[in-house]
């Protein structure tokens, strides 16, 4: 347990150095903003210090950004996740400081390009650990449960603002190149991690209650309780059937060898779902 924690917690860290590498040595230079929270706060710097006159760098604003963000994902989406949101966000922000900010090419397509696959690899190791990095993805998964909408499209609507304002703000070929760095992003977290799918977990199991209420304690979710028994034993299960993000498979996981190592798990893609995604 101890030494998947201590893994979990590593790659998250990992994550967050790689994140504020690319945008101390690639994309801060190059004034390439990247997704999200990180994108926004490097824009609110840029006019901070360019239109304003105020020194506040990318890793503050990023930090202040994320407090209300972490408290609602606290109340509304679940502690555990919570927990790995607030250790990426903190590392980067101290990334942030303690990276010096340099440019290792003044070709501006060179730095969206590698500034996005640097980011890319970074979130996408830390969503295929189980945690995320805090921000919009927090957001996104509040209002998709809300409004049972897909997660993409709410990062669709702040990444094409953030494309938006920095076009006027900016030379529009900034935009241009925003917009690359976000593609090149995307495709790598997708390579990496399936960031919003859903899945559908089966588990048949004789500790019901035990798991109801383990798998309650970490996620926010909706659980269908049947009865089953077992076809050879006739033994008296339980099946349990829920509907999960790819964000939260890693803890079912977890959380099923921790409570009953002899359950049976099934797994299977979701192509969709209607109706409430939340707890009932």
């Amino acid at each position: 347990m101890f030494y998947i924690e201590a893994k979990r917690i590593s790659i998250v860290i990992l994550g967050a150095l790689l994140n504020a590498a690319s945008l101390n040595f690639f994309l801060i230079g190059a004034n390439v903003y990247a997704s999200g929270f990180t994108g926004a706060a490097q824009l609110l710097s840029s006019i901070f210090n360019d239109f304003l006159g105020i020194g506040l760098s990318t890793g503050i604003l990023l930090a202040l950004l994320n407090i209300p963000v972490l408290i609602l994902g606290w109340l509304k989406v679940g502690k555990g996740f919570t927990v790995y949101s607030v250790i990426s966000v903190f590392f980067s922000t101290l990334f942030l400081e303690i990276l010096p900010l340099i440019s290792i090419s003044n070709d501006i397509i060179l730095n969206a390009v590698f500034g996005g696959v640097i980011a890319g690899v970074g979130v996408g190791i830390t969503l295929k650990a189980g945690a995320s990095t805090g921000g919009m993805d927090i957001v996104a998964m509040i209002l998709s449960r809300l409004k049972d909408k897909p997660i993409g499209n709410y990062f669709l609507i702040m990444n094409s603002m953030i494309i938006v304002i920095a076009g006027v703000l900016y030379e529009p070929e900034n935009a241009l190149y925003t917009m690359l760095t976000l593609y090149v992003t995307t495709r790598v977290i997708d390579t990496i991690h399936t960031r919003y799918e859903k899945v559908t977990a089966f588990i048949v199991t004789k500790k019901t209650d035990e798991l109801q209420k383990a798998i309650h304690d970490t996620m926010v979710r909706g659980i269908t309780i049947l009865p089953a028994k077992g076809a050879y034993t006739k033994t008296d299960k339980s099946l349990m059937y829920l509907v999960v993000t790819r964000y939260e498979l890693y803890d079912l996981e977890r959380i099923i060898n921790e409570v009953d190592p002899e359950a049976f798990t099934n797994i299977v893609e979701t192509a969709g779902v209607y109706g409430f995604f939340r707890k009932d």
